[in-house]
């Protein structure tokens, strides 16, 4: 090996790209060694923790979900409707996800629209006074929704409102 010069001395020949390839090769063997290192080094085991799906559901496309601004009360509820039974006409001041877990929900929205989900799907319904809604149970096992609350402190979890005046929904 041959030395011609001061250490950190400039010969005045450009060295732009000649440090790359040593670089890159002390690079991949940087990885190539985090590489190596077992996963329990960066991770540790659980114990005395287990955990049960209660419900699961699809939507049928993007949720839209928006919290409340400020603080949120989160509430967890199963709710049964059973067979010929509704849960009246009302309104919620926050959203609310939820799964179907069994039966089938047949929903009638403030502009008289409906909306059938059965078990194994999940919805949202918005929040305010303009997003009155009523939910029916029309067939004959009952309905078992699991339900997150997303809702202004201290807020209840429905209000009633007024019947919309729909045709068929009375």
């Amino acid at each position: 090996m041959r030395f011609d010069g001061v250490v950190g001395a400039r010969s005045g020949k450009s060295t732009k790209g000649r440090g790359t390839p040593r670089k890159a090769l002390l690079v991949g063997v940087c990885v190539a060694a985090l590489g190596l290192l077992p996963a329990a080094a960066v991770a540790t085991p659980g114990s005395g923790v287990s955990g049960t799906v209660v419900a699961q559901g699809t939507s049928e496309g993007r949720l839209g979900i928006k919290p409340p601004k400020g603080r949120t009360d989160v509430t967890f509820r199963e709710i049964t409707v059973q067979p010929g039974g509704s849960t009246g006409w009302h309104t919620h001041s926050g959203q609310l996800i939820a799964v179907v877990k069994s039966g089938t929900l047949t929903r009638t929205l403030d502009d008289c629209s409906v909306e059938v989900t059965s078990a194994g799907t999940s919805f949202i319904e918005p929040s305010g006074t303009r997003h009155r809604h009523i939910g029916r149970n029309l067939g004959t096992e009952p309905v078992v929704l699991w339900v997150t609350y997303l809702l202004p402190e201290g807020s209840a979890l429905s209000d009633d409102a007024d019947a919309v005046d729909c045709p068929a929904v009375r």
